[in-house]
């Protein structure tokens, strides 16, 4: 199951996405990290770097 990045709390700091190594994480036209479910293997590194505790299991 992949992980999901909640809008509300996430800062847009980047760590998620520098860390991800399928590069399931990407940056959206508005700034915000959105976690492509279909790339996600569930390594949780992103949920490691996240300083705001913002990255959870779907």
């Amino acid at each position: 199951m992949a992980h999901v990045i909640d809008q509300a709390s996430c800062i847009q700091c980047g760590a998620c996405e520098a860390e991800c190594p399928e590069g399931a994480i990407s940056v959206q036209a508005d700034g915000s990290y959105m976690i492509d479910a279909a790339k996600c293997e569930d390594c949780a590194k992103c949920v490691d770097v996240c300083p705001t505790g913002s990255i959870t299991k779907a």
